[in-house]
């Protein structure tokens, strides 16, 4: 056996990104030459292009060699094949955000929230639109405003703009009035719950609701109901949250558009949310809802975020159960709150954060939030390669240094940070386990009814990846993580700008992908390390539309970050702003 030149590399690598593979293609390269030739065994002239397409070469008596043991497998992948697997069967292993050398306090530490202002309700009840989640709580609490009221509030101003921001798959008012009315009633007989008790709120449509569509935001699974509550709405109905609404996601968690079009950015109509949690952002940062519930594998957290002005925070892996909800990859799904303040994603937080017995991923380190943090024992840091990058928008570039001297202006000393010298990473998280997911879609010959037409190919390009390859670029993202610990060990936080505020300049046809600059090499990295992190407005383009800073931080420092990123946003109050709606 030998490993093929560098061009069949090249080849290989073009071939996993899904590039030219035709729509005819089974998955498994094997799979479809048996069915060209009517089923029959698996042939030497087989092995040997299948052994290609892996980026290896086999002789001709290596390969004979292989056939019995290859024909056995194929035998065994046929009965595998008729197994029912449910979708919220996850492979049994687990990942973890942590490296050797990581500790984390594990001592359950007292919550503590700000205390909210004394705030009369307004003679309009729309006014509450955008309040923080804390201060409609106390108005909740002293039963200044009803939890029916603000419910029909929200999903009146949730059906008036759906029009012009599409956000809304399935409106839910007839469960949210009555868990509204139910929340009126344990809070009048003085049940409180605690600050989501009769608080509206939106769930990304890759989270089930039992009784209820749960579409994935795809024309292959429009009509889709999965009979269970996902653990997120089950911990939320707990708290005595209400869910008015499922929100847009693009077409299998990618992207803004699904198959009722694209969802828009309440601050520019002809620009999408950017993706896939383009609902959860929009519905929020245009205040139709008090928060909503968003999902991130590789930026679907803090990419729309960012673009809508919303504040998401993406919690580390394992914080909260992904029980009931579509899986991407069962190694960097994460599911987090989206926002209007950062105290607001502390409150969702400290309800979601905990084992649900069932994602056995999720751990018991509990989820530490103080409002009274001393900030003045922070150490703080900050990428300097990547606030260097000068092929951003000169937008995002003048608020990012405007961030920085504010920080300064708070009293931080900002470290600087380098990235670990490491070539660029190809890890095959996504394009394999997405792949496993959706097996049964490609098998079905459903793939036909996807929205994007380009998500079969890339599905059935990722069978191709072999297990060896997959699992080897699992120990480089190993040895990724490790030096991206040591490399932001020094300090307790530290601030990354976020890659959406890139110039691109037009790709001439056929032209190479062109090198990551460092923010968008630190935004896959931080990403495949699991590394909370939240995005918040930092101030605005020419144009009118929010740009957006990150404070990221190592695994479960989601407290430490927090706590300085609230400072930064009350001293600056761009969440304030609202959109032009």
């Amino acid at each position: 056996m030998k490993t093929t030149p560098d061009t069949t590399r090249r080849r290989f690598i073009t071939t996993l990104s899904g590039f030219g593979l035709g729509s005819t293609l089974l998955p498994g390269v094997l799979w479809a030459r048996v069915e060209e030739a009517g089923g029959g065994a698996v042939t030497p002239a087989m092995l040997k292009d299948a052994a290609f397409l892996a980026g290896l070469e086999f002789s001709v008596a290596e390969c004979e060699g292989m056939v019995p043991a290859v024909n056995q497998a194929l035998g065994r992948y046929r009965t595998l094949h008729g197994v029912a697997i449910p979708n919220d069967v996850a492979p049994p292993f687990h990942f973890s955000p942590l490296v050797p050398g990581m500790t984390v306090d594990r001592t359950p530490p007292p919550v503590r929230f700000a205390k909210a202002p004394k705030r009369a309700r307004p003679a309009n009840l729309e006014d509450l639109a955008y309040w923080p989640v804390t201060d409609l709580a106390r108005l909740l609490k002293t039963r200044a405003v009803t939890s029916a009221e603000l419910t029909r509030m929200y999903l009146d101003r949730l059906r008036r703009l759906n029009a012009k921001l599409n956000c809304v798959v399935t409106f839910l008012d007839d469960l949210a009035l009555a868990q509204a009315r139910q929340a009126d009633a344990e809070i009048a007989a003085g049940r409180y719950k605690g600050p989501l008790h009769g608080i509206p709120w939106g769930a990304k449509d890759i989270i089930a609701v039992k009784g209820y569509k749960t579409t994935w935001g795809s024309g292959a699974y429009q009509d889709q109901v999965i009979d269970q509550d996902a653990a997120v709405v089950e911990l939320l109905r707990d708290a005595g949250a209400v869910l008015i609404a499922k929100l847009t996601t693009g077409e299998l968690a990618g992207g803004d558009v699904w198959f009722g079009g694209r969802t828009n950015n309440p601050w520019k109509l002809d620009q999408g949310a950017s993706g896939s949690s383009a609902g959860p952002a929009s519905a929020t940062a245009a205040g139709c809802v008090a928060f909503s519930i968003g999902t991130e594998t590789g930026g679907s957290i803090l990419g729309p975020s960012a673009r809508c002005g919303a504040t998401g925070l993406r919690p580390t892996f394992g914080r909260v159960s992904r029980t009931g909800v579509m899986a991407l990859s069962w190694t960097q799904d994460r599911l987090g709150p989206i926002c209007r303040y950062v105290e607001d994603c502390a409150v969702v937080m400290n309800a979601i954060a905990r084992p649900d017995g069932r994602d056995l991923a999720v751990t018991d380190i509990p989820f530490a939030w103080d409002a009274k943090t001393d900030l003045a024992k922070l150490r703080v840091g900050y990428l300097e390669d990547a606030f260097g990058d000068r092929d951003r928008n000169p937008d995002w570039i003048k608020n990012d240094q405007a961030t920085l001297a504010r920080l300064r202006a708070m009293g931080h000393t900002l470290v600087p940070l380098r990235l670990p010298d490491i070539p660029e990473l190809e890890v095959l998280s996504i394009s394999v386990e997405s792949a496993v997911f959706f097996d049964e879609l490609l098998r079905s010959g459903r793939a036909g009814l996807l929205t994007v037409k380009t998500r079969a190919p890339r599905l059935r390009a990722a069978r191709l990846i072999p297990a060896v390859e997959y699992l080897q670029s699992q120990r480089v993202r190993a040895m990724m993580m490790a030096k991206l610990a040591a490399a932001t060990a020094g300090v307790d936080v530290y601030l990354a700008p976020y890659s959406s505020g890139r110039v691109e300049p037009p790709a001439a046809p056929g032209a190479p992908t062109p090198p990551q600059n460092f923010t968008q090499k630190h935004n896959q990295m931080a990403n495949l390390a699991c590394y909370p992190a939240i995005a918040l407005p930092n101030g605005f383009a020419e144009n009118g539309t929010p740009t957006s800073i990150t404070f990221m931080g190592q695994p479960y420092r989601e407290a430490a970050l927090m706590a300085l990123a609230k400072a930064y946003q009350d001293a600056t109050g761009f969440n304030l702003k609202q959109p032009p709606l």
